[in-house]
C-alpha cells in the first residue's frame, strides 16, 4: 500500500455531491470489456475470424502489459464501428448477453464491494470507460450504481451509423467528461474519488482529491509512487485496507446531498 493521506479532523456541512469514478477495464473487471463486444458480435455472425483474432490479440496484450494508447484506441474504434447498420434494440440485446455471459463472471468482487462502500457513504458512483456507453450503463444498472460515462455512437431513426458522437472516451477525454458531469451537478471534486489501473487515466485521477491506483500498470505504478498515491492490489488485505480508508476518510453524504460529520 502507498502512503495514506491524513483524514481531516473536521467536516464542514455542504450540499455538494461527492462522486466516486471507477474505470472498468482491469479495475472493475478482469480484461477489457470492448473485447467481449467483439467476441459476442462474432458469436452472432456480425464479424468474421479476422476481426475476432485482432480483438484476441489486443485482449492478451492488455492483460499482460496494460493499455497502450494507440493500440487500445484502434481496437476500441474498430469495435464501436461494428454496430453500423444495426438497430439500437439489437445492440441492447447484445449488451445484455455480454453482461450475463461475459462480463458478470469477470467482475472483481472486491472492487464491486468497494463501489458499494461508496454508495453506503451516500456518494454517487459513476463508471468511466471507453466502452460503448450502452455497455457501461448496463453494468451500472445491474450493480445498482449511479450511472456510466462511455463512448457514444450516432443513431439515426433507431439505426446506428457507426460514426462516433465525440471522441472515444479514453485517456484525457475521460477527465473532460468526468469534469463536465461534476460541474453540471456542482459536485465537490476535492472530496471525490477515482480508481484506475492505467497510466492513461492519470488526468482522471488528478481531477479528484482522492485517487487510488488499482492493479496499476508500470507507468501508473511509478507515477503513483512519485506522488505518494495509495496503491491497491486486488488481494484481500489491500481491499480491506481500502474499504477501511473509505469508511474512515470519505465524507458521508445524506440522501438530500448534504455532507454529514464523520462518526
Amino acid at each position: 500500500m502507498g502512503v495514506m493521506p491524513e483524514a481531516p479532523t473536521t467536516s464542514t456541512p455542504s450540499e455538494r455531491p461527492v462522486i466516486a469514478f471507477f474505470d472498468v477495464d482491469n479495475t472493475l473487471m478482469h480484461g477489457t470489456s470492448v473485447f467481449h463486444v467483439g467476441r459476442e458480435a462474432w458469436a452472432r455472425g456480425i464479424i468474421g475470424w479476422r476481426d475476432i483474432l485482432l480483438f484476441g490479440w489486443h485482449q492478451r496484450r492488455f492483460i499482460k502489459v496494460g493499455e497502450n494508447h494507440d493500440h487500445m484506441g484502434t481496437a476500441k474504434e474498430r469495435a464501436l464501428g461494428l454496430v453500423a447498420g444495426h438497430t439500437e434494440e439489437q445492440i441492447q440485446e447484445l449488451a445484455e448477453s455480454i453482461w450475463e455471459h461475459r462480463i458478470r463472471p469477470r467482475l472483481w468482487p472486491e472492487t464491486v464491494a468497494l463501489a458499494r462502500e461508496h454508495l453506503a457513504k451516500g456518494h454517487q458512483v459513476w463508471l468511466v470507460s471507453a466502452t460503448p456507453v450502452e455497455v457501461g450503463e448496463l453494468i451500472a444498472k445491474n450493480l445498482g450504481l449511479t450511472g456510466a460515462l462511455g463512448t457514444r455512437v450516432e443513431a439515426v431513426d433507431g439505426v446506428y451509423t457507426g460514426r462516433l458522437i465525440g471522441p472515444v472516451l479514453h485517456a484525457e477525454h475521460k477527465a473532460v467528461a468526468a469534469r463536465e458531469l461534476a460541474e453540471g451537478m456542482d459536485a465537490d471534486l476535492a472530496a471525490s474519488w477515482a480508481y484506475s489501473d492505467s497510466r492513461n487515466d492519470i488526468p482522471l485521477l488528478e481531477l479528484v482529491g482522492n485517487r487510488v491506483a488499482v492493479n496499476p500498470d508500470a507507468g501508473l505504478a511509478r507515477y503513483a509512487a512519485e506522488k505518494h498515491w495509495p496503491t491497491m492490489r486486488l488481494d484481500p488485505a489491500a481491499i480491506k485496507a481500502q474499504q477501511r480508508r473509505v469508511r474512515r476518510e470519505a465524507k458521508q453524504v445524506d440522501r438530500a446531498g448534504k455532507t454529514k460529520p464523520r462518526g
